[in-house]
């Protein structure tokens, strides 16, 4: 059973925050004290981080669900519930973070210890000591502890590598990979026999090091999704030189010039930027071509074989120098994370004939946050709402008496003298 995944689907859910207390004083001679309800705890943040440690999504693909803990609710006494602690989930660099169901890109998470909150944890309510006024001067009521963001995300991973190996189906990639690195892919004499990507590491000497990425074969049509290699096109986008191996001593009889053209038209028709690209080309598998069966296939360009080690060091000399060249030329593309809008204060949407939503974190936090059951409670969440403009919207926006207005779950009816 393969145990690298490269895609996967996570479910992330923010703790809930804690509640706040109702509470008064009850002290000695204080019978009748002051409010002293202490805040709920906010809820754990869920952070997506990368790490080199890691080097596959496996770890998702039974156990899709992640949830940080909740907060504390508050107590009397003015004690506050202690906050959640955030969760940190480690992913492999190189992971693109979508939303599931819109398809948006919402990060890239390329550089080890790049980090991004993936879902926030729910804001701890206020005790009734924090409702003290000159008008109020024995609140009743307390926040409720506002649920966390929750969201499917799909995790998408492109390899982090130097160079990408590329070539058809068992020309020889994972036989050089084996022999240059100390990577140990799957090796045999049929065509895919690798299903999945290897990485490996390649030194040359005490300053000179290397990532190499052994890309199952391509195939013609694979950026139109035939054949495997059109799963693993996207592993060859980060990486900064291509390595086209070709093999000389083809089973369908493909000429190394044939193989290259073809080769070229599936990289370019994914990316055409692949083709800007540094590229080392070599002919493999030259212990079973003879000096005449080259001159009969027109190659004239290097050949190596893995098996006797003729030409592998050239070969890998050449890549080392064009990576040092790339990696003097350009800097590493840093982590892109994709800020989410959210609308801030209150909007009016209409949803329907005498029907409006309001939206907007901040009014919907007024709802979610306080105890609509209780008068004093729903005396504040106007008081709130009337801070924040909403009367006005709605009356702009066309409200008449009677109209329905959504607040989330909760709905009330439109009134002008609210």
């Amino acid at each position: 059973m393969s145990q690298f995944v490269d895609e996967c689907q996570l479910n992330v859910r923010g703790g809930d925050g804690g509640a706040g207390c109702i509470s008064f004083r009850r002290e000695g001679p204080e019978s009748m004290g002051g409010p002293n309800g202490g805040d709920g705890g906010n809820g754990g943040n869920v952070w997506l981080v990368a790490d080199h440690n890691v080097s596959s999504l496996l770890a998702f693909r039974d156990h899709p669900h992640r949830r940080a803990e909740d907060g504390v609710h508050g107590k009397g006494k003015d004690m506050h519930g202690r906050r959640g602690p955030s969760l940190d989930i480690t992913v492999p660099m190189g992971t693109v973070v979508f939303d599931m169901y819109s398809g948006d890109m919402l990060a890239e998470l390329v550089n080890h210890g790049d980090r991004w909150l993936s879902a926030a944890g729910g804001r701890g309510g206020r005790g009734n000591a924090k409702f003290l006024s000159n008008k109020r001067r024995a609140p009743s009521f307390a926040e409720q502890g506002e649920h966390g963001e929750q969201r499917w995300l799909r995790l998408e991973l492109r390899l982090m590598a130097d160079v990408a190996l590329v070539g058809f189906p068992n020309a020889g990639k994972s036989t050089f990979i084996s022999v240059i690195s100390a990577a140990k892919p799957k090796i045999a004499d049929y065509p895919f026999t690798t299903l999945e990507p290897n990485l490996g590491v390649v030194r040359v000497d005490d300053a000179t090091e290397f990532v190499v990425a052994d890309i199952p074969g391509l195939i013609e049509g694979a950026s139109e999704g035939k054949g495997l290699g059109h799963r693993f096109l996207r592993h060859i986008e980060r990486a900064r030189v291509l390595c086209l191996l070709l093999d000389l001593a083809s089973m369908d009889g493909v000429s190394p010039q044939e193989q290259e053209r073809i080769l070229l038209h599936e990289l370019g028709a994914y990316r055409p930027d692949l083709l800007e690209r540094p590229r080392v080309i070599v002919g493999t598998k030259a212990d079973v071509v003879q000096a005449d069966e080259l001159a009969a296939l027109g190659w004239d360009g290097p050949i190596m074989s893995s098996v006797t080690g003729q030409g592998v060091s050239d070969v890998v000399g050449a890549l080392a120098r064009e990576v040092h060249d790339v990696r003097r030329s350009i800097e590493w593309e840093e982590g892109v994370v994709v800020l989410r809008p959210e609308v801030s204060g209150a909007a009016v949407e209409r949803v329907a004939d005498g029907e409006f939503r309001l939206l907007g974190r901040d009014v919907e936090r007024v709802v979610a946050l306080n105890d609509v059951t209780t008068p004093e409670a729903l005396s504040y969440i106007d008081y709130r709402l009337e801070r924040l403009g909403v009367p006005k919207m709605l009356s702009k926006a066309g409200a008449r008496e009677g109209d329905v207005i959504w607040i989330g779950e909760f709905s009330f009816e439109y009134s002008p003298d609210l």
